[in-house]
């Protein structure tokens, strides 16, 4: 396990990595496929007959432990993501945008799209256990053991899948001032690769002997589930964007509504644009030769213990499986299946862009998950709340955006689009000037046609 923090170490360092992709980009005037990610009814107020989406990728790190200047100091990644005793939240996720198309007719407009996902995830860990599996010092303790009693499911998991999204939106009404738009996306879904491990209420004592750690009295529900190459490894980066698309293994869908009022000084803006959706509504099915997913219970007693010390170098779940049913104390609870089910993450979305005074406008973005995290089969977002003011020209825009995250708490940043080209951060305002806990960085380039 000890590679597997050093790897994490590795990819927060890097200032490019929360979880509201494109922030202040989402929400620009120049409406594009970004918008569409969000809202699908946004298609509708396309520009130009035609929308080129060429590429956008956007890339995260969040966590509730190390600030953005904790990585300058002398301390190791296991010190800071494991001290204190709060139970560490610490996710990392990639959304790419390929290659795609929007075409508009009257009042219609339809969309092809093509997306891919990266995520890794640590939530809710036990910072004791963590720091007894991988660095084997129980929080430097040389001698001495400590006793735990969880009532939640702590989760290490790691997924990769892409999609290819069709899209059709329509302007319902539109009297030259007010305008109504609704939209529809069909996600086909292609599972790239998965790893779960799930420790639901876990309880035990971890002991240290001049370190030789041992775990007694333990008692947990464990769902142990890999597919593609995170059953192999799931430590490198490599693991991540190998396996980015799989084989078509289910389907899901978004639904928006979008409402605009006109500016009557100049017909081709906006004084306000408004939308809510729903997005990421249904589930895929992971299927591979190397597949497993099974539920166990974990018992160890009276004099029973097991060798933490082993689980230091490990870098697969299926090693870890291995480890644990070769030590006895590890019985099925269920049949294990070879193909798997995964729920996406279902979120509503409501924003609104206001128009302030000519050339200036702030909007509020608000991302509500609609499924808890600690489900083994399901996939992980988080709760955003974000404001951003902007200075909008015609072919220019530049933003900041300032948001409240559920894991990380406030973090600002700014964002720059000129013509169909855009960068940005969410975050790098609070990296510079604050011990921020998120880091992100976006950059994207589409175009229209008329």
């Amino acid at each position: 396990m000890k590679t597997l923090f050093l790897t994490l170490l590795f990819l927060f360092s890097i200032p490019i990595f929360g979880q509201q992709h494109f922030a202040g980009m989402n929400t620009s005037q120049r409406t594009g496929m970004v918008h569409a990610g969000v809202n699908p009814a946004e298609l509708a107020n396309l520009g130009s007959k035609y929308e080129i989406q060429v590429f956008s990728v956007s890339a995260n790190a969040t966590n509730n432990k190390i600030g953005f200047s904790d990585l300058f100091g002398n301390d190791s990644f296991e010190d800071l993501v494991f001290r204190g005793t709060e139970a560490v939240d610490l996710r990392f996720d990639g959304e790419i945008y390929g290659p795609g198309f929007a075409y508009k007719m009257d009042n219609w407009t339809f969309a092809l799209t093509s997306k891919a996902y990266a995520k890794l995830d640590l939530v809710d860990v036990d910072v004791r256990i963590g720091d007894a599996v991988s660095t084997a010092t129980l929080n430097a303790i040389i001698n001495g053991s400590t006793t735990i009693n969880n009532n939640y499911n702590q989760r290490l998991n790691g997924t990769t899948w892409g999609e290819i999204g069709l899209s059709a939106a329509r302007n319902f009404y539109d009297d030259g001032t007010h305008k109504f738009s609704g939209g529809l996306t069909f996600k086909l879904l292609f599972p790239g690769s998965y790893a779960n491990l799930g420790a639901d209420r876990f309880s035990g004592t971890i002991n240290n002997n001049l370190g030789n750690v041992t775990l007694t009295d333990a008692s947990a529900n464990l769902n142990i589930a890999y597919s593609g190459n995170l059953g192999e490894e799931f430590t490198q980066f490599s693991d991540y964007t190998g396996s980015l698309f799989g084989s078509l293994g289910g389907v899901a869908a978004d639904l928006g509504v979008n409402y605009r009022l006109s500016d009557v000084e100049q017909p081709n803006k906006y004084r306000i644009n408004a939308g809510l959706s729903v997005r990421n509504i249904g589930s895929m099915k992971y299927k591979s030769a190397n597949n497993s997913s099974t539920n166990y219970v974990l018992s160890i007693q009276g004099a029973e213990s097991l060798n933490l010390n082993q689980f230091q170098n490990v870098e697969s779940l299926e090693e870890t499986e291995n480890i644990l049913l070769q030590s006895g104390y590890l019985d099925r609870a269920t049949n294990t299946k070879t193909d798997f089910k995964v729920k996406l993450p279902t979120v509503f979305s409501a924003y609104a862009d206001v128009k302030i005074v000519p050339k200036f406008y702030a909007s509020v973005y608000w991302q509500q998950k609609l499924n808890p995290d600690d489900a083994n089969d399901q996939i992980t977002y988080q709760n955003v709340i974000a404001i951003t003011p902007r200075f909008a020209l015609d072919n220019f825009e530049v933003w900041s955006s300032w948001s409240n995250n559920e894991i990380s708490g406030i973090s600002g940043g700014i964002g720059v689009r000129a013509y169909g080209f855009y960068l940005g951060s969410g975050s790098i305002i609070t990296n510079l000037t604050s011990d921020n806990k998120q880091a992100d960085a976006f950059i994207g380039y589409s175009f229209g046609l008329d």
